[in-house]
Parts: C-alpha cells; structure tokens; sequence
C-alpha cells in the first residue's frame, strides 16, 4: 500500500462505545505509534499549510498540538496554541462555543497575530464543527486571517464542514 493517505485511514483504530455507548470512536494512536505514519500525517499537513500560505500554524487544544508543533517546525514558522479557558498565561481573547453536552470556551492570547498573519488551523478530527468554528473566530478576534482549517479526519456524517461556511477546509481522511 503506497498512498499515504490510504495506509493513514487503514492505521485508524475503531474503539466502540467510548467515551459513552453508542460513539464508534476513531482512534489516531495507531498512527502516532509508527514513525512512518507519523511522518506521513504530518507531511499531510505541511502540504495543507504551505498551499494555504500560512504564516503561522494554530493548534487547538489537545490533539491538534500533536501535529501543529510538529507542521510548524518544518515550515520555520511560528505556533498560536489554541487552549481551554484559563490555561494561557498572558492577556487573552476568548470565544464561548456548544459542545454536545453543554458549552466550551477557547482561549488565545490576545498579541497572537501580529500584522494580520494568516493561520492554518490544526486538529485531528472535525466532527459537528463548533470547536474549529471557534477557533476561527478566535483567530479573527485577534487580528489574524484564517488561511484554512487543516483535519487528519472528517467525519462527514456530523456535517461540521457545513459550520465552518467560506473557510478553506481539508481532510486527509473521511468518514
């Protein structure tokens, strides 16, 4: 098996019944295992944010910090974390969001983008899109420019991709 994107998708683990009966869970751990297809997954994401021309790469909090550290240090450019209300340090924007089971907030700080800097954002799966729709906004709210939304997986099923409206999406692997 050659393509890359195909041996991603066969490494992708189904757990049933996690985290509550009923979810059929992807797990990424398989891949995060085996160098190669780690390396895979991340080249995956460098070729996103160079066609994006990112300037620099959001990561949102926690499994897109597994590979935006990683996308960022291969571009040379910098790493906006994308973190849960109350773990940055530094003076902050904030956007509140709907979970499925009641409501998030993500936090960036506030001097993140200076001069507008376009961003690709970063995380492992889109799913119902509310947390990669706050996160774009949060980016905007801090003066940067969303350069696209980078997603290892796409569950398709949720329609998150519907959410995120004008917004440059992609998804290496789809469900």
């Amino acid at each position: 098996m050659n393509n890359p994107i195909a041996r991603l998708k066969a490494a992708v683990r189904d757990v049933p019944d996690f985290p509550i009966s009923g979810v059929l869970f992807k797990d990424i751990t398989p891949i995060l295992a085996d160098p190669s297809l780690l390396a895979a997954a991340v080249d995956w994401f460098v070729a996103q944010a160079r066609q994006a021309r990112a300037d620099v790469i959001v990561g949102i909090d926690a499994r897109g910090f597994i590979f935006s550290g990683a996308v960022a240090h291969a571009l040379g450019v910098g790493l906006v974390p994308a973190r849960k209300k109350g773990k940055l340090p530094w003076k902050t924007v904030s956007v509140r969001y709907a979970l499925e089971y009641g409501e998030g907030e993500l936090q960036i700080h506030q001097d993140a983008f200076p001069g507008g800097k376009r961003a690709l954002i970063v995380d492992d799966l889109l799913a119902t899109g509310g947390t990669a729709l706050a996160t774009a906004q949060l980016v905007e709210k801090a003066g940067g420019r969303v350069a696209g939304l980078a997603f290892l997986i796409e569950l398709e099923f949720l329609q998150g991709r519907g959410k995120l409206g004008a917004y440059p999406v992609a998804s290496a692997i789809r469900y």
